[in-house]
């Protein structure tokens, strides 16, 4: 047998490390650990340990052929029209619905309406995977319940989605809103009792959905809330409450500093015609481009907001809050708060700190840049933000490998971005091993088919970890399923541990918290699995501890793979640590000229 090798290279670096062809020992997993620069190991005795059939004389990887030995110049497999992955860098975000949209559908829901709040599943989700969890949408202050307009495609491929209604003429208390909402969960609870049911809150929506979870501690609830109104500033709504008394037709409204919204944006136009439909239909195009095209709708939004609708809502808004505020320490459900840092009518941030620490299970993400109407802007995308804050779960608890969702070739190529600086800083290098021992430029000596452990070595600060895994996916279509520290998740955190938003790109390309069952299950689904033994301390390494192992005495994952068959494929990293001392060199001898010396 052969066992394809991998070795990655940072900055440029020549030096050649590489492991020749065999079956992988425990003991020479020892080896390695005792020697201070991974150079090369005997890896031809198996001692017991099975770890997978060797590739044929040729192999099929994504349609296309491929002889042992072949030598490919970007490793093979990469660019083939099978691999999404592969052209990731032109990856184009996924068509979605527009704000001209919204109001079209809107006009539907205003037109004669009337009735009782009611709930509506829209036609666009089709078709979802079978076990998918219950979603329920609460609106905000419009009622429409069409907030999530924009990502009704992407959520009903995984959600069985509902969205609330509540009519412009409707006066129903909060009270009754609350039982509404109550009977429908109790009874889709009994339906399914094994699954979890969502609850996205949108402003007053996310007051609702407190006040559900706080009734209903028994059932398991998930609770995504944006813009949470139960922390608004009453300095601002009570002032606002007033002016819809005597509001004069033609006086604008201070939109911009409201709701966080800056000029030329849609929602400011919109929102500054609430009190005076006349003035609609004089507004043009120019400043407001395409939106204000479509002037046939802006009808639609004075309807949704008329003086009377709007008094009323501001009105629920200050019930909803005060109902939730006086029962939050009874909410026991996972929580998952959004806030936008531009709205400052609604959100105060003193107010979100305090309900996070009221809340047993409770995350923050903060996105600075955006206004009130977090849903309906083009930078956030809601699936998205589910798995990266591995918030999805069909059963009673997440399950790292069954409800894991791969990224999209466009949040991959977001992923890439982010890193594109270390990639194009440190112009990473790629070798691995054929069957026959030929060492060749990328990745085609990588087994395609699993289960696969990857074992390496931490460079300083883990960043080899980024190049390593977005050059996997694309050239061969291989996702690595790295084991991280578990504090990287959902969970119990100390107050001055960086924002879990800070991990959110290891969580949506894969990473596990690190344990033996997570370990098996990966090992056991065919994964291909990225093991750092040497785990934070070896990242965190002080200076002359470069390329020093620091893994356990006992390899623990041997047994684990070799129960499995997996193929065990040790690889090292040279040249990051030597760019870092390079770095530290040249400040210091700037630092030093500096001074006169």
């Amino acid at each position: 047998m052969a066992a394809a090798t991998a070795v990655s290279f940072s900055g440029g670096v020549s030096l050649v490390s590489s492991f020749p062809p065999g079956r992988v020992h425990s003991s020479d997993l020892v080896h390695l650990k005792s020697t201070p620069r991974l150079t090369s190991a005997s890896t031809d005795r198996l001692g017991g340990v099975r770890c997978g059939a060797a590739y044929p004389a040729s192999f099929r990887l994504n349609d296309r052929r491929f002889r042992r030995g072949e030598e490919e110049g970007d490793g093979g497999a990469a660019a083939t029209a099978e691999n999404p992955y592969a052209d990731a860098d032109h990856a184009r975000p996924e068509q979605r619905k527009s704000l001209a949209d919204f109001l079209r559908e809107a006009r539907g829901f205003v037109g004669g309406d009337g009735g009782p709040p009611r709930w509506f599943s829209p036609l666009e989700c089709g078709a979802r995977a079978p076990g998918s969890p219950l979603l329920l949408f609460l609106p905000g202050i419009d009622g429409t319940g069409l907030g999530l307009i924009r990502h009704h495609r992407r959520l009903g491929e995984i959600f069985d989605i509902w969205c609330l209604h509540i009519p412009v003429t409707d006066r129903t208390p909060v009270q009754d809103l609350v039982k509404l909402i109550e009977r429908t969960v109790r009874t889709e609870n009994h339906r399914f009792p094994h699954r979890p049911i969502y609850l996205v809150g949108e402003s007053v929506g996310a007051c609702l959905a407190l006040d559900i979870a706080s009734r209903n501690p028994d059932i398991d609830l998930i609770l995504i809330l944006a813009n949470p109104a139960m922390c608004f500033n009453f300095f601002m709504l009570q002032p606002l409450s007033g002016l819809l008394e005597f509001l004069p037709d033609g006086a604008p409204t201070s939109v911009e500093e409201i709701f966080g919204v800056k000029h030329g944006d849609p929602f400011t136009a919109v929102i500054d015609t609430l009190a005076n439909e006349s003035a609609i239909q004089r507004i043009g195009g120019g400043l407001f481009g395409d939106f204000f095209a479509a002037s046939a709708h802006m009808p639609t939004v004075a309807r949704i907001f008329s003086k009377d609708t709007l008094r009323w809502r501001l009105e629920m808004l200050k019930s909803a809050s005060a109902s939730a505020n006086s029962h939050i320490y009874a909410v026991r459900a996972q929580t998952l708060i959004l806030l936008s840092g531009q709205d400052q009518w609604l959100v105060n941030e003193g107010g979100i700190e305090r309900l996070r620490q009221a809340l047993p299970s409770c995350d923050v993400w903060n996105f600075k840049e955006n206004g009130h109407f977090l849903f309906l802007e083009d930078s956030v995308d809601l699936v998205t933000i589910i798995k990266a804050a591995s918030f999805y779960r069909r059963g009673k608890s997440h399950d790292f490998v069954s409800d894991y969702i791969p990224p999209t070739p466009f949040e991959f190529k977001q992923q890439i971005d982010i890193y594109r600086w270390l990639i194009t800083a440190t112009s990473p290098v790629m070798l691995s091993t054929l069957e026959n021992g030929t060492l060749v430029r990328g990745l085609a000596g990588i087994p395609s088919e699993g289960p696969v452990l990857y074992v390496g070595y931490h460079n300083l600060l883990g960043m080899e970890i980024y190049p390593l895994v977005i050059q996997f996916l694309k050239e061969r279509n291989i996702l690595l399923r790295g084991m991280a520290h578990p504090l990287m998740f959902p969970g119990k955190r100390a107050s001055k541990l960086p924002e879990l938003q800070s991990f959110d790109g290891h969580r949506l390309m894969g990473s596990v918290p690190v344990s033996e069952f997570n370990f098996y299950k990966l090992l056991r689904s065919k994964s291909h699995v990225l093991l750092y033994p040497g785990g934070v301390r070896e990242a965190l390494h002080r200076k002359g501890e470069e390329y020093k192992l620091f893994w356990p005495e006992d390899q623990e994952f041997v047994r684990i793979a070799s129960r499995f068959g997996a193929k065990i494929v040790p690889f090292g990293v040279v040249g990051e640590d030597d760019i870092f001392e390079a770095i530290y060199l040249t400040r210091m001898t700037i630092t030093l000229l500096g001074n006169g010396f």
